[in-house]
C-alpha cells in the first residue's frame, strides 16, 4: 500500500488474512482509545512488531467525550501534586511544538471579575494563573506558543465573551492553555502514525481472552476468531480494564458538557471560566469550539455500577453546569438553548474513599496473575508518557530488546514535519479543514474521488464531502456513526447528524 498511514476496510481484511491463525507478534494492545494508540506509536516506532485491537472503533470511549483540553496542571499544582502539574505542563509543550502543532493552539480562558467573587478569591485565581506561568516557563513553553496571564479591562473582557454579565462587572483575569481542534481526531492521527511506523490497527476486533503471552481475537463483523501469540500484552481499555483483569478495581468518574451553537454566547474567542461555588480550585468552562459550537463543561460525579457503551448526563448535572454558567451571563441559558449533551467516564484509581473531585489524575501499571500488564488512570494531555511508562515496564519484565522511545519528538500524520505532509500550499483550502488536517490538508482534497469535493456535506455543516470520503478510505471508518461521530463530531447535534446521515452511508456504499 503506497500510503502507510492509510487505515480502510481493504487494509483491515489484508491484516487479519496476514495474521491468520498462531501469529506472533512483539506486543498486542487492547484498546483504540488515546492510551492505546500512543501505546501502538511508541511501540511501533521502536522497531517492534505491534497489533492494536478495539471491540469498537477508535475513539469509541472515553477519549472522545473530553473538554478537548491540553491541560498544562495548574489544578494540580493547587492541590499539591507538583510530579502531575509539572509532567502535564510538560507534555502539553511537546504536543503544542512537536507532536502535533496543527491539532493543539492556545487558548485564552477568561474569568469576569464580577461582584460576587471577592477580593481574596480574585488574589487566589490571578496567584494561580502566575504559577501557570511559571510552569510553563519551567516546561520549556514559550510565550509565544503559549501567551501570559494578564489582567484585561472591560472592553476587552466584553468582546471575548459578548454575552457576559455587564452589571458590575471589573474587566477579567485571562490565561492560555492548550485546545484540541478534536480529542477523537488526535487518537485517530496517532493511530495513524502507528500505522506509518509497521503497527497493524484493527478495530471491531475484541479480545475474548487474554494473558500474558497470547489473545483470543473475534472478528466483530464475521464472528471469526483467531488467537495471536505475544511476547508482551498491553491492556488499555480505560474504564473497561475490570474486564480484562477482573483484579482491577476502578471508580469511574462522570464528566458531563452541554453543547451550544455559538451564537448562543455571541460567538465568543475566549473560554469564559467560571469558579464553581464552594470550590478552590475548580471551574465551569464554555468554550469556542469547531462547527460553530461552545463545549460548557464540566461535572466530576460518582459513576457506580456497569459500564455503558455510550455513557448519559443526567438531569442534575444538566442543571448544575446551567446555573453555574448563568452566574456570569447577562441573560440566562435554558434547557432550550441546550442542542447536545454528552459525558465521559473517567477510569480514576479507586483508593476507597473521598469525593471523586479528589481522587489523584495519576496513572498506574499493573501485572496481572496471568502476565497481562494494564495501564489505568492518567489523563489525555499525559498519554505519551504513560504509554512510554507501561511499555517501558513491559519490554524489562519481558527482557524484550528495542530501541529507546522517539515519541518526544515524533511529529503525527498532520504535523508539517511528518513525511506524509505535502509542500502545496494550504491557503486556498477551507480554514476548517486545515485546522482538523494541518499540512495534510492538501491530501485530503487531492485523493478525493467524489463529485464536488469541497462541497458542504449538508447546509450549513462546515464539513467537507472529501472529508468523509477520507474518513473511509485513510482513517479506518467503516460504519456512518464512525463518520459522524468520531472521524466528524457532527453527530454531538442530533438535528445535524440526521441532515449528514444519508452523506456517510453514500461513501460507505461507494469506497470500493
Amino acid at each position: 500500500m503506497s500510503d502507510l498511514t492509510a487505515l480502510n476496510a481493504t487494509r483491515r481484511s489484508a491484516d487479519l488474512t496476514e495474521l491468520g491463525d498462531g501469529a506472533h507478534v512483539d506486543v498486542v494492545v487492547i484498546g483504540g482509545g488515546i492510551t492505546g494508540t500512543g501505546i501502538a506509536l511508541d511501540a511501533a516506532s521502536r522497531g517492534l512488531s505491534v497489533l492494536l485491537v478495539d471491540k469498537h472503533d477508535l475513539a469509541f470511549g472515553t477519549s472522545r467525550w473530553s473538554s478537548k483540553l491540553v491541560h498544562g496542571g495548574l489544578r494540580y499544582l493547587a492541590t499539591g501534586n507538583v510530579g502531575i502539574a509539572r509532567r502535564s505542563a510538560i507534555e502539553r509543550g511537546i504536543l503544542m511544538t512537536r507532536n502535533a502543532p496543527h491539532l493543539v493552539s492556545a487558548m485564552p480562558q477568561l474569568v469576569p471579575l464580577l461582584p460576587s467573587m471577592g477580593r481574596g478569591q480574585r488574589a487566589l485565581i490571578r496567584t494561580g494563573f502566575v504559577a501557570g506561568d511559571a510552569l510553563r516557563i519551567l516546561a520549556g513553553t514559550k510565550a509565544s506558543t503559549l501567551p501570559r496571564s494578564r489582567r484585561v479591562g472591560v472592553p476587552q473582557a466584553v468582546g471575548m465573551v459578548p454575552t457576559i454579565r455587564r452589571e458590575g462587572l471589573d474587566g477579567g483575569l485571562l490565561a492560555y492553555d492548550g485546545q484540541l481542534i478534536d480529542d477523537a481526531r488526535l487518537v485517530v492521527a496517532v493511530a495513524r502514525t502507528a500505522a506509518q511506523n509497521g503497527a497493524r490497527i484493527l478495530t471491531k476486533v475484541s479480545a475474548a481472552a487474554a494473558s500474558g503471552t497470547s489473545v483470543r481475537l473475534v472478528d466483530e463483523l464475521t464472528g471469526e476468531s483467531l488467537d495471536v501469540k505475544a511476547r508482551a500484552v498491553i491492556n488499555a481499555t480505560g474504564v473497561w480494564a475490570g474486564e480484562v483483569d477482573a483484579a482491577i478495581k476502578l471508580r469511574p468518574s462522570r464528566g458531563t458538557h452541554l453543547v451550544f451553537d455559538a451564537a448562543t454566547f455571541g460567538n465568543p474567542t475566549a473560554a469564559l471560566t467560571i469558579p464553581i461555588p464552594g470550590e478552590v480550585n475548580r471551574f465551569v468552562f464554555a468554550m469556542p469550539e469547531q462547527l460553530g459550537r461552545v463545549y460548557l463543561g464540566l461535572t466530576d460525579e460518582d459513576a457506580p455500577g456497569p459500564i455503558p457503551d455510550v455513557p448519559e448526563p443526567t438531569p442534575g448535572e444538566i442543571r448544575f453546569l446551567l446555573d453555574t454558567v448563568n452566574t456570569a451571563l447577562g441573560t440566562a441559558l435554558t434547557t432550550v438553548d441546550v442542542k447536545g449533551a454528552y459525558a465521559g467516564l473517567r477510569p480514576l484509581i479507586d483508593t476507597g474513599q473521598g469525593r471523586t473531585s479528589d481522587l489523584s489524575r495519576d496513572h498506574a501499571v499493573i501485572e496481572s496473575s496471568n502476565g497481562v500488564f494494564s495501564v489505568v488512570g492518567g489523563k489525555l494531555t499525559e498519554y505519551r508518557h504513560m504509554a512510554e511508562d507501561v511499555l517501558d515496564r513491559a519490554l524489562a519484565a519481558r527482557a524484550i530488546t528495542a530501541q529507546p522511545c522517539r515519541t518526544r519528538n515524533l511529529p503525527l500524520v498532520g504535523a508539517a514535519a511528518n513525511p506524509v505532509a505535502t509542500l502545496r500550499t494550504t491557503s486556498h483550502l477551507p480554514g476548517s479543514l486545515v485546522a482538523r488536517y494541518g499540512a495534510e490538508s492538501p491530501n485530503v482534497i487531492a485523493s478525493a474521488r467524489c463529485s464536488r469535493p469541497t462541497d458542504q456535506v449538508a447546509d450549513g455543516i462546515d464539513v467537507t464531502r472529501a472529508e468523509f470520503e477520507f474518513a473511509v478510505t485513510h482513517e479506518g471508518a467503516l460504519s456512518a456513526d464512525d463518520i459522524l461521530d468520531r472521524r466528524t463530531r457532527i453527530g454531538l447535534v442530533e438535528s445535524d447528524r440526521n441532515r449528514a446521515f444519508a452523506a456517510a452511508e453514500e461513501f460507505l456504499a461507494t469506497a470500493y
